[in-house]
């Protein structure tokens, strides 16, 4: 309900250019999706239509250069009158008869006799890549035939009568080309050159085509390019009954298929690319999803402005009410800063603020004068330091130098009185580098009071040491090892100083390896702390340091007290980069 109240739901007008701009910004987004998408597919469709032409064009490519292949063998064998006479002796009706042939006419020399089947497999076959797997050479009643493997290997069948099917022509097997052996009628004779079907066409694997097929369309006898062959023989037939040369035919009434066909000049078929257009679709879908996502995105984006800006508006009327109401009951408390609108409404607000804000000032007055208050409360509190610790140095040292009279003793002394000129001159305000230095001064008068039983460091990070903040606040924290956590009969007691910026605040962490807090006394002191109540509990000098840093900072200032794992304690102060 609250929601509702604050929305543009409850004015009408809002509500109304809401519905509107609902229906325009869906419309306008399905639309352009549906464009895009169409757009896209057809595009898809011209490249598989340009694949199908290029694989047809290389299958016609290929046909020609077994033409010219064929053609240069004839004339090979019309100039080659060895070659001729081992064709002549391969015409025998059987594979002694070829072979006695050619053992009665085999010269009594070094020179080999040349062999037509060795002679085809080297310049047909190989040469051909395989795509002529069979020569046949005929007499008028028989022919004898070379067939060779997908190995290249040959075999033959001699003395086959012409009317045998192995000669008969199909678009499964392949395509024959027919030469004359004699160029005289006197001596007839034909070799028929087959060149396979399925070697041909087996290019057409190498392109993105969807399925494709081949032919006759004499005798409607098809050829297969893949799988599917049943259903691609009938989307076939259905293609070449278009008597287009591409289009859409629908296959069992819901299935729609875009072909595309080719009809060769080099022999009788024709050449069919076909693609479903629901695979098609399919396998491009992440395509369309991401299209149809960034509209989707886009609707959602412009809605979501014309949202903010119908409740912009709706909330700066609000404002304008709200403003009035409260000029009426004298509540001049000043709204949050808005960004007018350049109509009427803004000119309203402008104005009521502005007499809001005049009010205002003198509000203002007070709360200066309570700040000021503060700060002398605050220095109040910085006067409780203890001032003993100055005149208990002082006699340890002169103690120590009246006994030794050394030079280390010289450099304490000369360091307790920078470190109380320091403390007299500067001003209520400096930096934390300049505080670093003042506890620098203490850390190294306690470790000249306990040589080789004290050690500290300070290691802070150059971008904390501008931060301003208030005078004298880091030696009660080390004061406070020395009385409650250092141990004259430890070897070893440190005091670390870290410092670092994170993204959004500065910390500061004072450790030390003494004697950790009771934990029922560390979390009364957590309570006090959090109370701000400095009469239960005994850490005044603690309690003083929250105090002055809590005036100082206000709400952008925390500091928390924990023990270490092994010895020791941690407090941990933390300053929000808000207060920059």
């Amino acid at each position: 309900m609250r929601f509702w109240r604050s929305s543009f739901f409850h004015i009408k007008i809002y509500r109304n250019k809401f519905w509107a701009y609902l229906i325009f910004i869906v419309t306008i987004g399905l639309t352009l999706g549906t464009m895009t998408s169409v757009i896209l597919i057809n595009q898809w469709i011209g490249n598989t239509r340009i694949e199908a032409a290029n694989a047809f064009s290389r299958i016609e490519n290929n046909f020609q250069n077994d033409a010219d292949r064929i053609e240069a063998y004839m004339q090979r064998l019309y100039s080659n009158q060895d070659l001729m006479k081992d064709v002549r002796y391969f015409m025998s009706p059987s594979v002694e008869g070829y072979l006695t042939k050619r053992l009665e006419n085999s010269p009594y020399s070094s020179q080999s006799l040349l062999s037509f089947p060795e002679d085809t497999k080297t310049y047909l076959y190989s040469w051909a890549q395989g795509d002529i797997t069979q020569i046949s050479v005929h007499t008028k009643d028989y022919g004898n035939i070379i067939y060779f493997n997908s190995f290249g290997i040959p075999s033959f069948q001699f003395g086959v009568p012409n009317s045998d099917e192995i000669f008969d022509e199909s678009i499964q097997k392949g395509f024959v080309s027919r030469k004359k052996l004699n160029q005289s009628a006197t001596e007839p004779g034909e070799i028929h050159f087959q060149i396979s079907s399925k070697r041909i066409f087996s290019i057409v694997n190498n392109y993105q085509l969807g399925n494709a097929a081949v032919i006759n369309p004499s005798t409607g006898e098809t050829f297969i390019i893949g799988n599917n062959k049943s259903i691609m023989k009938e989307i076939t037939q259905q293609a070449v009954a278009n008597n287009k040369n591409h289009g859409f035919i629908v296959y069992k009434g819901y299935i729609p298929i875009f072909f595309v066909t080719f009809t060769s000049t080099k022999y009788n078929y024709r050449f069919i690319s076909t693609v479903d257009l629901a695979a098609l679709i399919s396998q491009h879908s992440t395509v369309l999803l991401n299209i149809f996502m960034i509209v989707f995105t886009a609707m959602i984006c412009v809605l979501l402005l014309v949202v903010y800006n119908l409740r912009d508006d709706s909330r700066f009327l609000h404002r304008i009410i709200q403003s009035i109401k409260r000029a009426k009951t004298a509540d001049f408390t000043p709204n949050k800063p808005a960004r007018y609108r350049m109509n009427e409404y803004g000119m309203i607000a402008r104005e009521v603020d502005d007499m809001i804000h005049q009010l205002d000032k003198y509000i203002r007055n007070e709360y200066l004068l309570k700040l000021k208050q503060q700060e002398a409360e605050m220095k109040a509190l910085q006067h409780q330091i203890n001032p003993h610790f100055l005149y208990n140095t002082l006699e340890v040292i002169r103690s120590t130098a009246l006994v030794h009279q050394n030079e280390p003793t010289a450099d304490a002394i000369a360091t307790l009185g920078a470190l109380y000129r320091e403390i007299v001159k500067k001003e209520n305000i400096i930096s934390i580098g300049s505080e670093l230095e003042l506890l620098r001064k203490y850390l190294q008068i306690m470790e000249f009071k306990y040589p080789e039983h004290f050690f500290y460091q300070i290691d802070v990070e150059d971008t904390i040491l501008a931060l301003s903040t208030v005078k004298f606040w880091m030696q009660p924290l080390a004061e406070n090892f020395f009385v409650h956590g250092f141990n004259i009969n430890k070897e070893f007691n440190l005091f670390i100083v870290s410092g670092w910026e994170d993204e959004d605040y500065y910390r500061l962490d004072f450790i030390d390896n003494g004697v950790r807090i009771d934990e029922e006394q560390l979390t009364a002191i957590r309570r006090v702390l959090s109370s701000n109540n400095d009469h239960a509990t005994n850490s005044i000098g603690l309690y003083n340091v929250y105090a002055r840093l809590q005036f100082f900072y206000q709400e952008d200032f925390s500091i928390t007290i924990e023990n270490n794992d092994e010895a020791g304690v941690k407090i941990s102060v933390q300053i929000s980069k808000r207060g920059d």
